[in-house]
Parts: C-alpha cells; sequence; structure tokens
C-alpha cells in the first residue's frame, strides 16, 4: 500500500497538538514534585496506558455510539471541529495548559486525573480519534496506521516524562508556554480545515 505522506505527517501533528506532550511536562513535574524516581516512572506507566486505552476506545467504539445516537459523522465533524478551535484559542490567548492544569495538583490519583485525563488523553485528542479514523472514508489499514500515529505521540510523551527534570531546566515554563501556543496555532489550521470538510460532506458540495 501507498502512503500519504503529507496526511500521515499531517495526523501526527494533529496528535501532538492536542496531546500537547511537551504542555504536559510542567503539570508531571508540578504534581510529582514529592516522588521518588521510582514512584514517577509508576505514574508515568499508568497514565499513559490509561491514556492510551482511553483513545484506542474512541477510534474503536466513538463512531459507533454516534451511530445508535443518530448522529451524522459530518454533524459531528463539525461541532468536532469548533471545539478544537476553541480549544486552540485557550492554547494560543489562555493560560496554556501548564498554568491551566497546575491547580489540579491535589488529585487524589495523579495518573488518572489530571496526568492520563485530562493532560494527555484531553477532549480535543477523544474527537481527533473519532474523525481521523471515520470509517466510512479510512479502510481499515488506514485507520491501524492512524491508530499506531496516536499512540507514538503518547509514547513520545512517556518519553518526555521519564526525562522531564531535565527537560523543565531547558524549556522552562516560559518555554513550554511558548510552545504550548505555537501547538494552537498549528491546532487551529486543523480544526479550521476539518470544519470546511464538514461542511462539505454534511451539504454534500
Amino acid at each position: 500500500m501507498d502512503l500519504d505522506y503529507p496526511r500521515l505527517i499531517s495526523i501526527f501533528v494533529s496528535f501532538f497538538a492536542v496531546v500537547d506532550p511537551i504542555g504536559t511536562i510542567p503539570v508531571f513535574m508540578a504534581v510529582t514534585s514529592g516522588m521518588n524516581g521510582r514512584e514517577r516512572r509508576q505514574v508515568i506507566i499508568k497514565a499513559c496506558t490509561v491514556a492510551a486505552a482511553v483513545l484506542c476506545f474512541f477510534v474503536i467504539a466513538g463512531e459507533v455510539i454516534l451511530t445508535s445516537l443518530g448522529i451524522p459523522l459530518p454533524a459531528f465533524q463539525i461541532s468536532g471541529a469548533i471545539v478544537l478551535f476553541l480549544f486552540a484559542l485557550t492554547m494560543i490567548f489562555g493560560a496554556g495548559k501548564p498554568e491551566a492544569e497546575l491547580e489540579l495538583r491535589n488529585a487524589h490519583d495523579l495518573a488518572f486525573y489530571p496526568l492520563a485525563i485530562p493532560s494527555i488523553a484531553s477532549p480535543g485528542a477523544m474527537l481527533a480519534a473519532v474523525l481521523l479514523t471515520e470509517n466510512s472514508k479510512f479502510p481499515i489499514t488506514q485507520q491501524m496506521i492512524t491508530t499506531g500515529l496516536m499512540l507514538s505521540v503518547i509514547l513520545i510523551t512517556a518519553a518526555l516524562l521519564l526525562v522531564a527534570s531535565y527537560a523543565q531546566k531547558v524549556i522552562g515554563r516560559n518555554g513550554a508556554s511558548v510552545i504550548s501556543r505555537v501547538m494552537g496555532m498549528l491546532l487551529a489550521a486543523v480544526a479550521m480545515e476539518n470544519a470546511l470538510s464538514g461542511l462539505k460532506d454534511y451539504f454534500d458540495i
């Protein structure tokens, strides 16, 4: 099968933007500040495993659930694009992912909340998982490739968190905030493309 490399890059960038691995680093550093290395590694493994399971669930069952509710995919694509665009605006103009989630550091189980959800498996990532694996548009092989790219972003997230103490010194909180805003710009462009595609499919034009 011929691989559409521009599309593969677009999918990877989309998931990288909505998962925002770099923006997760300051959150992880804050909520695990009192833990030793072994405890941090356990949190990373659990958080990334849960996030991967949640996103894979949306890949497998997300469209089925929508169909059972009678919601057409183009309508979900348009609404999802709007949500993604608003999410992108919060990344660009808002407090930013690190600052917005640091206040959650007293959560009961940090691996599940806020690290797995909503930091890694964000609402934007859940929507992207459904939209980028639409059954009527993409064969199972392409859906598997998309899922693989999604999981690769989670693996990158895990790798970055493993070296988070060093990465934090390099990029700093301000650096993470800037990078998060750049990801927001890319996500806004992806959201607009999804909205236009959904409108085209919905009105059959």
